[in-house]
C-alpha cells in the first residue's frame, strides 16, 4: 500500500492522473505485418494536460501474421500521379481504401 501511495505522489508531481480501465476485453496492436492480441489485460490510463499514456499488462498474448496486400505498379503510379504524391503515400492510400483507386485519389486530394 505504501508503494502505491508513493507512486501516486510521483505521478501527481509529473502532472499525470492515473486510472485503471475496467472490463477491458482485449487490446490489439496492429503493425504492417502482424497483429498482437492481448486478451483480458490490465490497462492503466495516465493522463496529462496534452497526452495520454496507456500501460497494458497481460499473460494471454496471441500473435498473428497479417496478409500484406500487393498493388499493381500501374495502380500505384496512377494514384501517385493523379494526387501528386509519392509512391509510398499512394501505397498507403490504396491500403486505406482497400485497393479502390478512385477512393484513394479522392482521399488524397481532399485532405
Amino acid at each position: 500500500m505504501r508503494g502505491n501511495r508513493q507512486l501516486r505522489r510521483m505521478l501527481d508531481k509529473m502532472g499525470l492522473n492515473m486510472n485503471e480501465l475496467k472490463d477491458v476485453l482485449e487490446v490489439v496492436i496492429t503493425t504492417n505485418d502482424r497483429e498482437i492480441i492481448i486478451k483480458s489485460p490490465t490497462v492503466a490510463e495516465m493522463k496529462s494536460e496534452d497526452s495520454t499514456i496507456y500501460q497494458v499488462v497481460g499473460d494471454d498474448i496471441e500473435e498473428k501474421q497479417r496478409e500484406v496486400v500487393k498493388f499493381r505498379d500501374e495502380d500505384i503510379m496512377l494514384v501517385s500521379q493523379q494526387a501528386g504524391v509519392s509512391k509510398e503515400v499512394a501505397i498507403q492510400a490504396l491500403t486505406e481504401s482497400q485497393g479502390d483507386l478512385a477512393k484513394a485519389i479522392l482521399n488524397l486530394t481532399t485532405k
